[in-house]
């Protein structure tokens, strides 16, 4: 016989009593299943199972879902910013369970709000309104890469935001391997610079642009490259660029994000030596 447990499991951890209801759990079986520890009560109408994660139970306690930053992490989508607080997604209505004293950071953002963890779609037209062009756009090719969201989705999320920021869904691509990928081309179709992404050279292999004939771009994360055997097969490709007539800038995590004046100054300086060869 299914249990309240299973069905809220099967639901993300998280359920509203009206919905179990639906399955035929009446309030005096959800009130057992509460006594006996197999659920839990997050407040009136709302349960969990003991597994939840406690930041999720926590957002639905406040009568929302986790969004922003701490939410693309959920969804293993890459992100550019680092919410020092959990930001819940509280619907458009106004309606919040939170003591006044929390410090969790509320988004009224109208739509048919979840529980827990609010939808990837969503999730990314907060992320817009709440960090900016930058961070969306990050995001969202890291989701496409993914293939987390549908061309459907895609086009939803298109229509939530204003009517200045769609380029941004236009520009985006499928094929970006890291955040800093996103950035980097970004920031540099904002400078009128065009590039080609993921180019494949002989001896070399796929680098991640290529602007104009000979100038290289590669980007390394945070997390990448830390070891003495990625270093080595780094200078060997560069090595083997260069034999072909190629320069090569890489640029890590730190200068992307933290020094990006500098990465635009080097660029530019390497298109202006270009520019005189020629």
């Amino acid at each position: 016989m299914l249990q309240p447990s299973q069905l809220i499991t099967h639901a993300g951890g998280i359920a509203r009593g009206t919905r179990l209801q639906e399955f035929g759990f009446s309030r005096r079986m959800l009130s057992n299943s509460v006594k006996d520890g197999s659920i839990l009560r997050v407040r009136p109408g709302v349960f969990a199972v003991p597994s939840t994660d406690a930041e999720l139970i926590d957002a639905a306690a406040h009568g929302g879902a986790v969004t922003c930053a701490r939410a693309l992490r959920r969804h293993s989508i890459w992100t550019l910013n680092d919410d020092a607080t959990v930001h819940v997604w509280l619907g458009g209505t106004g309606r919040v369970h939170h003591p006044r004293s929390c410090s969790c950071v509320g988004h009224f953002f109208a739509g048919r709000m979840s529980l827990g963890l609010a939808p990837l779609e969503v999730v990314l037209v907060h992320v817009y309104h709440c960090h900016g062009d930058e961070a969306f756009f990050a995001a969202l090719e890291s989701a496409l890469r993914q293939r987390k969201i549908t061309s459907s989705a895609r086009t939803r999320v298109r229509a939530r935001l204003p009517v200045n920021a769609r380029w941004l869904v236009d520009l985006a691509r499928s094929d970006a391997d890291s955040g800093l990928e996103s950035l980097l081309r970004l920031r540099l179709h904002l400078l009128g610079i065009r590039l080609d992404c993921q180019v494949v050279i002989p001896t070399v292999g796929t680098v991640d642009f290529v602007i104009g004939e000979h100038l290289i771009l590669e980007t390394d994360g945070k997390e990448n490259h830390d070891d003495e055997s990625h270093r080595h097969k780094d200078l060997v490709r560069d090595a083997a660029a260069s034999l072909l007539g190629y320069e090569t800038l890489r640029f890590d995590y730190a200068l992307v994000v933290y020094d990006w004046p500098m990465v635009e100054a080097a660029i530019i300086a390497a298109l202006a030596r270009m520019a005189w060869r020629v």
